[in-house]
């Protein structure tokens, strides 16, 4: 039987050597040589099997019973846990019994012996393959998986009962694993095709190529042109030939096929894990599509969809009746051979599809073929173009082509060194980095490392490809050690730091992150970057423009430092050098650079954990020891009436989590059992910053974290701050204070009172994690001390009052005295994120969002594992304690740039994008609104006394401010933002701004008002908060971003508290008030950009500023009004000075129309106007005295004031009475509160007022003139 190959006697395909023609005889010959069974494959079968995989094959004909069991047995032993292939070819034996029996011979071959399929289980084992090419081969289907659940059955009653009977027996192999293939269903025959070969089936599986030809001979638009003797020229494995080319169309259509029709999960199994099960079911789809067509269906398991009727079939015929149309010409007159256009169509299609748009459509069904074409050099760059594009539609399309095999294929593209390839390769390894980061193994085992180092040296690379190749390499050593190892070995370091000054800003970042994580936990890099002096050249990024840069920069440090191995002096003086650079950033206007900055610091917190311990103890008997002045409020302030009304509750706050104000709520000051702080007593209970505490002591402790969220409270930590920033800690025993650690500590003091939630928690999580380690460090020490300088406080059950959610309508207990003490309005709980932080085990992920270069959603961690009294001194547990709960992810995130489409058109930009369509509208809204205010403006107002809004604000108003272009009008009391309808009198939404209890705000901007309007508070601690979503019925109230944009601002007997001013054109903010500097701040950039000295010793009352010819006007306490060109150095900058006033200045304002004047009144009344070029006032006013607020309308020419003597007074310009405001219309006379603020409207001529008995109202001209 040597000789019996599987070849053609009609065509001659050349895939092997003419031979006799035994298994493709006629039917009519099938009764004159008799079939035998072939076990284990038919020669051609294992052939093939041979050529694709190398595999060893055995036959055996007309084998007996053990002979079936010996090859079977001896194979699978020898094959251990590789896929063995079992091929029956039951043509001329009786057909399988429905008992799950096929035919073998006995000894004699004289008569037919049954051979159970259980049987051929338990010899062939597990994994397997098995072919049956006869008639009803079906059954065998269904017997097999009878017998594998039988099996299965017996495996579970062996393992549930031990003294089973099947227990004590050798366990029967798992058949879960086992794959099979059936020419036919149960009840079907082979066909008897005079044409085609008797064994269809294996015919189809082993020689697809051929019979696909010799079928389609037979029935295509071309049957019978071919002569049976013809012969196609070329070879199976050289795409260049016919014959090649055919079986790669014929590998790409039949996986095609599969990848659209198969789920997911099946096609990965059966088409991308074994390349001989692989090719079985690629010829199998063709087995089913030809057989069907003599009325059988083939059977597989597991089994497949229908997939012979697939659309991509009648490519497969185009294509070979193309090939077969050409053989003549080709083998008589000698012609070249046309190659197909299967592959340049098919590209095509899948550019159109591209090219459609991708919403709710069906994956592209060529995307198998690109991955084909991607093996021939002439369609490789056309197809590598076609693939970026798909890959940038978003991780969905990465995971499709993910699952259809990119991986290889993209992967030996890098051995190519074509530069025309790079930025392709580049772009597509880097949108499948971005999704999938496991492979960073596979690239550096190829040395694909390589290739990206070159790109990334390449200096005619365009920056954004050096970009992604950063992206690229940061992946592949990160937290893997041999990608580190590598890297390193490439001169990755030397790399990146040539390119740390690239104009390219995302370039910079990735450098910069890159660098992190190639000398994180890895010692030998960290020295190399010293060498390099690496740590020196980052410092240069850390005032970046670009916030992420400054991020990237902060993270590289951090990991610099976090990582030495060996203590030495030369390692310790780097780290304390690059801990005071990254201290410079504890004012940085970006939350997301602080929030590094923490992480940064907690690095080197664990490497010197002793000395941070020891100046953590002296902390906290300094802040024991120290008395706090109570804040009281700022002269001239208003106190709310007793008898308040019952306030509403207030709405919940998406990014609350933690907001300030109501962190303090935490009860995070709860006993140690052998160490209390107790602070606080008597009346200075009130006074404690924050203090919401229900305990009725609300003692500042620290807590056991066995049983507490935090050692330190918020109230200790925030008074540990303070006193530091005015006492002398010179007298602290060990520790200088201006030694790195305590300077490090302060600011790590600093950040856990930070406005922006999240980097307040990362900070409290490091500050009490050194805490508790250094108090349980000290107890012994501190228990036999009877000198201790605190008492130890009794272990009493904790109170949760704060804890328990509140539904009803009272609120939480507080301190009896605080609410008296500190003019607080009692409030109900925001909400019951708002009441209490809960349980951190019980936090769940949350995002808060930051700006629209920032993430939408940002991770608040939760505490990490918790440490018990057991391994409390157990360095490395703290250490990795710290580790695990001070993360921010911002190398994560911003790995999703590369992952999201860069080449898709921004919504804001696409016509018919509904974001644009909004835009447009906001667009014609503005304009109607600047147009009808301005056509009331020019009739001319004799009066503004018609009140058309009133209503009874949940607080004491202390800044009201007009949204531009909306009826939306914002009232803010002390610590929390109303909103109201002036049109419809309703009240649209209401939140806690979130700073502390013993601030207030005292300013408010819209920002962006055109558009998606933000909303900008300021209060007397110098923090600044952004809010979005606010007014919006559909979303909760949403902090976009918090930052100190005073430094050394605390509360006074006297101060202005924190005044701004906004410049929408260039989207600088003036900050000032209780200071002797005007900081201005650059919110694109998130950085400050100057600091202009007053050069005065009182505080800043008021700001204006003209962006036009960068002029800055600021009225201060003493009376005087300060005129500053900021584009001139700073000992010249101011340019006037006017001290006329010789009181308080109210406001200070400056005129934007051409002629640009000032005018300012004070709280004597006297109002002044001035020419900034001229040095005396040119009009001087008196009107009436006693001011408490004041306001200019910037388009009418009128201006209003309000006063403690409860009336407003409105003028025109030239200082003449419009009208006064005494009392509210409809409250039969009632006469209004002392006025707390006023506003006008930007436009229409409407003025907000305030007063202190809780009431807002707005009054405009006359109805006729409206």
């Amino acid at each position: 039987m040597e000789s019996e190959m599987l070849q053609s006697p009609l065509l001659g395909l050349g895939e092997e050597d003419e031979s006799d023609l035994t298994d493709w005889n006629l039917p009519l010959a099938f009764m004159k040589k008799r079939h035998c069974e072939k076990i284990e494959g038919s020669k051609s079968l294992a052939q093939s099997w041979r050529m694709k995989d190398r595999a060893r094959y055995k036959q055996s004909l007309d084998p007996t019973v053990d002979e079936v069991k010996k090859l079977c047995t001896s194979l699978r032993r020898n094959a251990k846990e590789e896929r063995v292939l079992f091929h029956y070819n039951g043509h001329g034996v009786p057909r399988p019994t429905v008992n799950g029996e096929i035919w073998v011979f006995n000894k004699n071959y004289t008569q037919y012996i049954p051979l159970s399929i259980y049987d051929l289980q338990t010899w062939m084992g597990s994994p397997s393959i098995f072919v049956y090419d006869c008639s009803n081969a079906g059954l065998i289907v269904k017997s097999f998986k009878q017998f594998a659940l039988q099996r299965e059955q017996e495996l579970e009653v062996a393992a549930i009962n031990p003294n089973h009977p099947l227990a004590q027996m050798p366990l029967p192999p798992s058949m879960k694993n086992c794959i099979q293939l059936a020419a036919c269903e149960a009840n079907e025959l082979l066909p008897m095709i005079p044409d085609l070969p008797a064994d269809l089936f294996t015919s189809c599986l082993t020689t697809p190529i051929k019979i696909a030809l010799r079928w389609q001979n037979s029935r295509g638009l071309i049957k019978g042109l071919i002569s049976p003797t013809c012969r196609i020229p070329g070879r199976l494995n050289d795409r260049r030939t016919p014959l090649g080319e055919l079986n790669w169309i014929f590998t790409a259509i039949t996986d095609t096929i599969a990848w659209n029709v198969l789920p997911r999960d099946l096609f990965q199994k059966l088409f991308r894990q074994d390349l001989l099960v692989a090719s079985l079911f690629r010829n199998f789809l063709l087995a089913e599509r030809i057989m069907r067509s003599y009325n059988c269906t083939p059977v597989s398991s597991p089994r497949l969809p229908p997939t012979y009727m697939h659309a991509m079939w009648q490519a497969w015929d185009l294509a070979v009746d193309i090939c077969l149309s050409q053989l003549p010409t080709i083998i008589e007159e000698g012609t070249a051979f046309r190659h197909s256009p299967f592959f340049a169509e098919q590209l095509t299609a899948f550019q159109v599809w591209l090219t459609m748009g991708v919403e709710n459509r069906n994956p592209p069904e060529q995307l198998p073929i690109v991955l084909q074409v991607l093996l021939s050099q002439v369609h490789r760059l056309r197809a590598l173009d076609l693939l970026g594009r798909f890959l940038d539609l978003g991780p969905w399309a990465v995971s499709l082509a993910l699952s259809v095999g990119i991986f290889p294929y993209v992967l030996k593209l890098l051995q190519s060194s074509a530069r025309e390839l790079r930025p392709l390769l580049v772009f597509i390894w880097a949108k499948i980095l971005a999704v999938d980061s496991s492979c960073q193994a596979d690239l550096v085992k190829d040395n694909g490392h390589k290739y990206f180092l070159s790109v990334l040296a390449d200096p005619y690379m365009p920056a954004e490809h050096r970009t992604m190749t950063a992206f690229i390499l940061a992946v592949i050593v990160n937290n893997y050690n041999t990608g580190q190892e590598a890297c390193l070995q490439g001169n990755l370091i030397a790399i990146c730091l040539e390119q740390l000054n690239d104009p390219h800003p995302l370039l910079r970042q990735w450098v910069a992150i890159c660098l992190g994580r190639i000398w994180q936990n890895f010692d030998s890099a960290r020295w190399c970057g010293v060498r390099d002096s690496a740590h020196e050249k980052l410092y240069s990024l850390l005032s970046d423009p670009i916030p992420e840069v400054r991020c990237a920069a902060v993270f590289a440090l951090g990991t610099f430092v976090g990582n030495s191995a060996e203590r030495t002096d030369h390692s310790t003086t780097i780290d304390h050098n690059v801990a005071m650079m990254l201290a410079q950033l504890i004012n940085d206007g970006s939350p997301m650079v602080r929030k590094e900055l923490v992480v940064a610091l907690s690095h080197l917190v664990v490497q010197y954990e002793s000395n941070f311990c020891t100046v953590a103890l002296q902390f906290i008997e300094e802040e024991k020891n120290y008395p706090l002045p109570s804040p009281a409020a700022p002269e001239g302030s208003l106190t709310p009436v007793r008898d308040a009304p019952c306030t509403p509750r207030l709405r919940s706050v998406s990014s609350y989590g933690n907001i300030r104000a109501v962190t303090t709520a935490r009860n995070l000051n709860k006993s140690l059992q052998n160490l209390s702080l107790n602070e606080e007593s008597g009346s200075s209970v009130a006074f404690s910053p924050g203090n919401l505490s229900t305990s009725s002591s609300a003692s500042s402790t620290l807590g056991s974290p066995e049983n507490e969220e935090y050692i330190l409270s918020f109230e200790t930590i925030d008074k540990m701050r303070r006193v530091s920033s005015y006492s002398s800690l010179n007298s602290l025993i060990g520790v200088s204070f201006n030694s790195v650690y305590t300077q490090i500590w302060r600011v790590l003091l600093h950040l856990a009172a930070d406005p922006y939630p999240d980097v307040s928690d990362l900070a409290m999580k490091v500050l009490n994690s050194i805490a508790y380690k250094a108090t349980v460090n000290a107890r012994p020490q501190r228990i036999l001390d009877t000198s201790s300088l605190t008492q130890s406080a009794p272990a009493s059950p904790t109170n949760k009052g704060m804890h328990i959610h509140q539904v009803g309508g009272s609120p939480p207990t507080t301190s009896t005295s605080s609410s008296s003490l500190t003019n607080e309005v009692p409030k109900q709980p925001v909400s019951r994120e708002l009441a209490a932080r809960p349980s951190v085990s019980a936090v769940a992920v949350q995002y808060t969002p930051h700006s629209h270069q920032f993430p939408r959603t940002r991770k608040m961690f939760d505490k990490g594992p918790e440490q018990t009294a057991d391994d409390a001194d157990d360095a490395v547990g703290h250490k990795s304690f710290i580790s695990a709960a001070v993360q921010t992810g911002f190398c994560d995130w911003s790995a999703k740039y590369f992952a999201q489409p860069v080449m898709k058109i921004p919504e804001e930009h696409d016509l018919e994008s509904q974001i644009r369509k909004e835009r447009e509208w906001r667009f014609l809204r503005n304009a109607r609104v600047r147009k009808q205010a301005q056509k009331i403006i020019q009739r001319g107002i004799s009066r503004l006394d018609d009140q058309i809004f009133l209503n009874r604000n949940p607080g004491v108003p202390s800044v009201v401010k007009f949204h531009p272009f909306t009826p939306c009008i914002a009232v803010a009391d002390k610590d929390s933002i109303c909103f109201w309808d002036w049109e419809k009198g309703e009240k649209l939404d209401y939140f806690h701004n979130g700073n502390p209890r013993y601030t207030r705000i005292t300013a408010m901007e819209y920002l962006n008002g055109q558009d998606c309007s933000l909303l900008l508070t300021a209060t007397d601690d110098g923090a600044i908060r952004v809010w979005k979503n606010f007014a919006d019925l559909e979303k909760n109230p949403e902090m976009v971003t918090a930052w100190q944009g005073l430094s050394d601002m605390l509360p006074t007997t006297r101060g202005a508290g924190m005044v701004v001013d906004w410049e929408q054109e260039t989207g600088l903010l003036m900050t000032s008030g209780d200071v002797r500097i005007i900081r201005i701040w650059d919110t694109d950039r998130e950085m400050k950009v100057q600091d202009i000295p007053t050069g005065a010793d009182s505080c800043v009352t008021s700001l204006s500023c003209d962006s036009h010819r960068s002029l800055i006007v600021a009225g201060l306490g003493d009376g005087s009004i300060r005129v500053f060109d900021r584009r001139m150095a700073l000992s010249e900058c101011r340019v006037m000075t006017y001290r006329e006033h010789t009181a308080w200045v109210v406001k200070a304002y400056l005129q934007k129309h051409p002629e640009g004047n000032i005018m300012s009144v004070s709280v004597n009344g006297d109002v002044r106007f001035f020419d900034p070029r001229m040095p005396e006032s040119m009009k001087v006013l008196q009107i009436v005295k006693g001011l408490t607020a004041l306001d200019i309308h910037p388009q009418a020419n009128l201006f209003a004031c309000g006063s403690m003597n409860q009336f407003t007074a409105i003028y025109n310009g030239n200082g003449e009475l419009i009208n006064n405001i005494k009392y509210y219309d409809g409250f039969m006379g009632q006469r209004v509160g002392a006025i707390s603020c006023l506003a006008f409207h930007p436009h229409w001529p409407h003025l907000a007022v305030g007063s202190n008995d809780f009431y807002i109202s707005v009054y405009s001209v006359e109805k006729r003139i409206r």
